[in-house]
């Protein structure tokens, strides 16, 4: 089974249950660093590639976006998403579209974006040719000086991976570049998938953002946020060895 295959079929099994990642306490800080680097989005439109569910897009919608444009592989992920705006009363904000974000999307009625999205599909590239494919489409549908916001994994070996923060990762497989494991997310029930991380981006080296014609990248900070100013001590073993990293630049002019 293919890389693609597999992360259709693991969101298609999970889709209903995927929301409760956002209760668990690396979901939470998740959003809270989204929130701090999307700062005030009033009146932008934002590309969310590999939005899933939606749950960053209605943190955009939240900060004041436009408009949020969800590309994503998994039509039963798309469905909560469109779902979860009926039940809002919304119409027309968060927009769907099924595709493979490592290819070309040029068949979607697309255009260039003040803000694009990229959280956590980079750690389903099990190769660098469907890894650039992916930074690619960043580029391409970016405006020029507009802001690329982006969540990878760090490395997925780290000692915080072990259920503390609602995430065990497990069954680590050496893959050329880089590293397949196993994600438990310790929701009730729990569920897994399977991930793929290469070095060039759990590294943290900034190597491809700078490729593809960004600037000013930067790590957005951990430690700038509601959860972990009311406990530190909680999350000083994240603090010491994080497992994701928000990652934002800017498109060259």
């Amino acid at each position: 089974m293919s890389t693609a295959d597999q992360v259709k079929e693991d969101y298609h099994k999970h889709a209903e249950t995927y929301g409760g990642y956002n209760v668990l306490p690396a979901g939470v800080l998740e959003s809270q660093i989204i929130k701090n680097a999307l700062g005030d989005a009033t009146g932008l439109v934002i590309l969310d590639l590999g939005g899933g569910s939606g749950i960053h897009a209605r943190e955009a919608i939240d900060a004041g976006a436009q408009r949020v444009d969800i590309v994503d592989i998994s039509p039963e992920m798309m469905k909560v998403a469109t779902d979860t705006e009926k039940s809002l009363g919304r119409d027309g904000r968060i927009r769907t579209f099924e595709g493979d974000v490592s290819k070309p999307m040029d068949h979607l009625p697309l255009e260039t974006y003040d803000v694009v999205m990229a959280n956590w599909v980079f750690d389903h590239a099990g190769t660098v040719e469907v890894l650039e494919g992916m930074w690619q489409n960043v580029v391409k549908y970016l405006k020029p000086g507009a802001k690329f916001l982006g969540i990878h994994a760090e490395d997925p070996r780290r000692p915080s991976l072990n259920g503390k923060y609602g995430v065990r990762n497990s069954n680590f497989r050496e893959i050329p570049g880089g590293i397949a494991y196993t994600v438990e997310m310790l929701n009730d029930p729990p569920w897994k998938f399977e991930g793929t991380s290469l070095e060039i981006s759990f590294s943290g080296s900034f190597e491809l953002h700078e490729k593809y014609a960004l600037e000013n990248v930067s790590v957005v900070p951990y430690d700038n946020t509601e959860a972990v100013k009311q406990d530190p001590e909680f999350w000083k073993l994240f603090l010491e060895h994080p497992f994701y990293a928000v990652v934002q630049g800017f498109k060259k002019p």
